[in-house]
């Protein structure tokens, strides 16, 4: 009672200082660290509303097997909460400092999505601050039920997720991990569709199901599986480093928590570009520092400074161009985008998620029960001479589109505003926008994730 206390207290702070703001002012959440790559246009006036007292975990109910949690709250908190108990979200996105409320207001997903769907799919309830300043509680039957359903992918448009209710699950201590290669786009496709829909690989259960793209002719999947003993583990917090140990071995094992949490040390394989996979600088760096939400401070201060652009222009390298995104596309087509991406982009490595979605989400428009495969790439390709910053994005955002896929809006966009409605479903925004906002005093969701103001 002593935190749910608390957390109305916060609730009571966080709507006067909404109701503060003047109406000319953006409302805009002030958090420590942020997982978005969409990097802001500031010129439009904008007060801070501070979620510093929304990120703790109210309570982990192993009778029911839930957990009420504040919004700001990360996986990483939520995770440690959680494992004493045996337990685990349905869905933990790969990022420590991803929050609950920032998955579900925008998308996560891991290796369990192939059964489990994307985190809302796992919430039972929310109380949400809406855009003109109430404080409600949404479920998927009371009288928000339209605003439960279009708050995903929304991004903080429609309002701010105070607390929310989630599902767990039981977990075992460890991971068994088995990395499959292939040498064929379309023998791996046919091979992680079977995987998922039967559930099962060679006669035993799957729980965990990803992949990595290293080139046209080495693609892995990685099953895992929860054991309840391991005969080692292994450790790759400090010099080792996860994504090199899928081409080096066939069977590994983890404790949950570092399985959970295997991508997080070296950003997938971003680290690279701050030289932290060098074997010296991997020795003197510190573990503490060695984290995603480091990685993406150094990215923001580069942006801010135009360090790496001075340098180019210094050595006279071309102009490059941020490609950061994660897709969503059939899995039926998966090999179809890999030979347009690794033609057109040439990106490597790219990683492979299998989800499928268990409802109607109308802001992101999946077909339900059909299984789709993420393909997630990050980093900088040099744009050919005569073309300009959007000109690699925009031939994904086709491609993705002409595949029947689509786009995770974190990152840039660049979208014609009628076609953005048309892929985002404006018939069902703009209802529930009205009906929770009918100020605008937040962002609508192409001036947030396309024109990233």
């Amino acid at each position: 009672m002593t935190r749910m206390s608390a957390h109305r207290r916060a609730v009571e702070q966080i709507r006067e200082s909404y109701a503060s703001i003047p109406g000319d002012a953006a409302p805009r959440l002030a958090k420590a660290t942020t997982n978005l790559f969409r990097f802001r246009d500031d010129r439009r006036a904008a007060a801070r509303l501070s979620a510093r007292h929304l990120d703790q975990v109210i309570e982990v109910d192993p009778g029911s097997m839930t957990a009420e949690v504040q919004g700001m709250t990360t996986y990483e908190r939520l995770v440690d909460a959680t494992l004493p108990h045996g337990l685990m979200p349905y869905v933990v996105p790969q990022l420590k400092t991803i929050t609950l409320g920032g998955a579900v207001t925008g998308l996560g997903i891991e290796s369990t999505s192939f059964r489990d769907g994307l985190p809302h799919e796992s919430v039972e309830e929310m109380e949400i601050l809406t855009g003109d300043g109430r404080i409600v509680v949404a479920d998927d039957t009371g009288e928000h039920r339209d605003l439960f359903r279009a708050f995903p992918n929304s991004y903080g448009t429609l309002g701010y997720a105070l607390r929310l209710r989630i599902k767990l699950k039981r977990v075992k201590p460890f991971v068994r991990l088995t990395h499959l290669p292939f040498g064929d786009a379309d023998k791996c496709m046919l091979a992680m569709q079977e995987i998922c829909e039967r559930g099962e690989h060679d006669g035993e259960p799957v729980d965990f199901v990803d992949g990595v793209f290293f080139g046209p002719g080495e693609l892995f999947i990685t099953l895992g599986r929860f054991a309840d003993h391991a005969p080692y583990v292994s450790d790759y917090t400090g010099m080792r480093i996860y994504y090199q140990s899928i081409r080096n071995r066939t069977r590994d094992w983890l404790t949950v928590r570092d399985y959970l949490w295997r991508w997080d040390t070296d950003w997938f394989w971003c680290s690279r570009a701050f030289g932290v996979q060098k074997p010296l600088v991997r020795s003197l760096m510190p573990r503490r520092w060695m984290r995603s939400d480091v990685y993406r401070r150094f990215v923001g201060l580069d942006r801010k400074y135009g360090v790496t652009a001075r340098i180019d222009r210094w050595r006279n390298n071309p102009v490059h161009e941020s490609v950061i995104q994660d897709v969503e596309v059939p899995i039926g087509r998966g090999a179809e985008f890999l030979r347009f991406f690794h033609e057109k982009v040439g990106m490597t490595p790219v990683w492979m998620c299998p989800l499928k979605s268990n409802g109607e989400w109308p802001l992101y428009p999946l077909d339900q029960g059909k299984l789709y495969l993420n393909f997630g790439f990050w980093g900088t390709v040099p744009l050919p001479r005569g073309q300009f910053d959007g000109y690699y994005n925009r031939l994904i955002e086709r491609a993705v589109h002409d595949l029947d896929g689509h786009k995770s809006l974190y990152s840039t966009s660049f979208y014609p505003r009628e076609e953005f409605w048309g892929l985002y479903n404006g018939d069902a925004y703009w209802p529930v926008k009205r009906a929770y906002d009918p100020g605008g005093r937040l962002l609508d969701l192409y001036e947030k994730c396309v024109r990233g103001r």
